[in-house]
């Protein structure tokens, strides 16, 4: 069953929209603003997003732009704009389609039919390493053909890693790459705690990493 997010602030209408994907065998996902969408996509694999743009907790714009760092999940952006420039920068930010309110159900769900189609007939993205792959549309790891459920923060801190395969990354890098992008404050436990975390998910013996080296008094490999 696919899961799609809708990430509406309207409820009313994000509840129209989930009951005609589920009606259709869909498994709707409902989030009214970005905090709650981005927890919903740490327990959640969503198949494909439903991105209204303006939301009370900021920028569905900017969302979409920090998805497409780590993610090719399909995006349809949902506005009540209809200027040429916004849908154009909508596709520059990275959404892979743009629909303008009001619009009929039976039309969106038609345009979320082909953008799934399109997606699974091309070839997916995946990241390579070793034994291991990540599947950058679906959020999902695998070590050689069993998958290993990980949460997003996980993903995108392997997807750095593996990316980066056989080269030391100092704990600086990876934060700034990862999770202080905007000068954010960061807890210096952040890292490790993740990093431990996925060694537990990962590694034979945790306690002796193979796959995830510490490479003291600079960071990981």
């Amino acid at each position: 069953m696919r899961t799609i997010l809708i990430l509406e602030d309207d409820e009313n209408l994000s509840r129209g929209i989930a009951f005609t994907f589920e009606k259709s065998g869909y498994r709707p996902l409902t989030a009214g603003n970005i905090k709650e969408a981005k927890r919903q996509l740490e327990q959640h694999k969503a198949d494909l997003i439903l991105l209204d743009l303006g939301l009370p907790d900021g920028s569905g714009m900017d969302f979409c732009k920090e998805l497409r760092e780590y993610s090719g999940i399909p995006i349809i952006m949902l506005t009540a704009c209809d200027l040429e420039i916004e849908e154009v920068s909508g596709l520059l930010a990275g959404a892979d389609d743009y629909i303008t309110k009001p619009f009929s159900l039976s039309v969106l769900r038609a345009r979320v039919e082909a953008l799934l189609r399109r997606t699974e007939a091309g070839s997916r993205p995946f990241i390579c390493s070793g034994p291991y792959k990540l599947d950058a549309d679906l959020f999902k790891f695998y070590r050689r053909d069993e998958e290993i459920p990980v949460s997003i923060t996980e993903f995108k801190l392997l997807s750095y890693l593996m990316t980066n395969t056989g080269q030391v990354l100092s704990k600086e890098q990876i934060l700034s790459a990862l999770w202080d992008k905007d000068g954010n404050f960061v807890d210096e436990n952040t890292l490790p705690v993740n990093i431990s975390r996925l060694r537990a998910k990962i590694e034979d013996d945790p306690k002796n990493p193979r796959t995830i080296k510490t490479i003291h008094g600079i960071g990981y490999m």
